[in-house]
This record gives C-alpha cells, structure tokens and sequence, in this order.
C-alpha cells in the first residue's frame, strides 16, 4: 500500500507539473518555451511516422536516438569495466596510490570537454572520440568509489581468507568485489547521469548524428518545439536508465539490511 500510494503521489506531481507548464506557457505566448502538447505533437510526427515494417519508428530514431544510446551503453560500460578494474588494484594495493594519487588528483581536475580538441584531433571524428570522451569524464567516480570500498573491506573477512588459504581469484570476486559493491554501486549512479551530459556535449562537436546534434540542428533550424522534444527525451531517458540502476542495486543488494523491507528486517532480527 504504501509503495501504491507513492506511485499515486508522484503521478500526481507530475501531472500538476504538466498542467502548470501547460497554463504558463499559453498564458505566456512565447515561441521560446511551448507548451507540453506541441511538444509531444512534434515528438510523435518526429518520432513515429515511419512505416508499420519499422514499427512506425522513424528514421530520426534510428539514426540519433539509437546512435546515442549505443553511444552511452559503449562508454559507460567501458568506464565501469576500467574503473572498478583499476580500482580494486588501487584500493587492495598499499603502495599504488602513493605513486598515482597525485597523478589521479590531477587528471580528474581536467574537465573532459576541455580535451574534446584534443580527441579530435587524436581519433577524429567519429564515435571513438565521443566514446573516449564519455570514458574519460565518468571514470573517476566509479574508480574513487571502488577504491574506497576495496580498501575497506572488514579485517574479519580477511583474517579469515587468509586462514582458509583461498585464492587471489577467490579473493577478488569472492571477498573484495562483494564488500565494495555498494560504494561501486554509488560510483555507478553519479557516473550515469555524468555520461548521459558528456554524451550531449560530446555529440555538439563534429557529429553528424546523435541526440546532441539533432538539439543543435534544430536549435539553428529554429525549431524549436523539436529542439524541446530532444530536451524532454533526455529527461525521460535519464529517468529510465536511473530507475533500471536502482532496481538492480536493490537486486545486487538484497542481501544487505539497508536493501530489505522492515516486514523482512524484522523477520531476520526475530
């Protein structure tokens, strides 16, 4: 009843929300900020006036949103993939971060759009660039937050896997990755909405395609109810991918207390 109740709140602050954007924008009269209904009628001439073969998805999908969601799916997974491996080396080592802290300090200073000139310049256009762009700018939260938590694991579990003589792969995936998930899941969620940015603002830059571009092209076009389409599309598909994290952290983590219902909780305490 109450995750219902919760749901029925926050469709109802949506909704208001909606209304008074809507109100505001009429009562306003400005080109610059339309209301939600041309926006979705852009949206749906934009977006679903292909052919029923294509599910009556149109090109515009295939060729900006998809590219961009590839696009995010590449660099972040990379970026995990790298970050939580470089992480566990760090944290569990004694010595590593004395040698590469400063230099770590230094890079994370650097602004990922700063470097787009020098990707460019490095892999030209094309998705390689963006891609290293998204990597580049959503590492270090998943690598800070790994090492943090690979450097905290409990001094019992590691009396004990020293007494059992486990081994090093034993020891990773079975002791240090587990204790460390949930500071990598915390890595993770600032790290996706850090990537869902560096793919726009990567994408403004010598890109033909993409969510990024179709804002720019638009916004010059001045069309700018489908300008505001890419706007909301972003918003939506942001939630998305957060919602889609959160239900598999809570998956990941049911073991821990924190992830258990009280009805759970109390079952286990009793």
């Amino acid at each position: 009843m109450s995750k219902t109740r919760g749901s029925l709140h926050s469709a109802a602050v949506l909704v208001s929300a909606l209304v008074f954007w809507e109100l505001a924008a009429r009562l306003a009269g400005s080109a610059f900020f339309p209301p939600p209904t041309e926006i979705a009628q852009t949206a749906g001439e934009n977006w679903f006036s292909g052919p029923a073969s294509a599910l009556f998805l149109s090109d515009l999908v295939f060729d900006d949103l998809l590219t961009s969601f590839g696009r995010i799916l590449a660099g972040w997974f990379l970026a995990i993939v790298l970050g939580v491996a470089l992480g566990v080396l760090l944290g569990r080592s004694r010595t590593a971060l004395d040698y590469f802290g400063p230099l770590m300090a230094f890079m994370r200073a650097v602004p990922a759009p700063v470097l787009i000139p020098v990707f460019l310049v490095l892999l030209g256009i094309g998705p390689q660039m963006q891609i290293t762009v998204i990597v580049f700018g959503v590492v270090w939260p998943i690598l800070l937050n790994t090492i943090d938590g690979a450097r905290s694991v409990d001094q019992v579990k590691i009396d004990t896997a020293r007494s059992f003589g486990i081994t090093r792969g034993q020891w990773i995936f079975g002791v240090v990755l587990p204790a460390a998930t949930p500071k990598i899941f915390a890595g993770l969620r600032v790290s996706l909405s850090l990537t869902l940015v560096l793919m726009v603002v990567s994408e403004l830059v010598g890109s033909t395609d993409g969510i990024g571009y179709r804002l720019m092209y638009d916004q010059r076009q001045f069309d700018l109810p489908a300008m505001w389409t890419g706007i909301v599309l972003l918003g939506i598909l942001g939630y998305v991918l957060n919602s889609l994290l959160l239900a598999v952290e809570r998956r990941v983590l049911s073991w821990q207390p924190s992830q258990a219902s009280p009805a759970e909780a109390g079952g286990k305490n009793r």
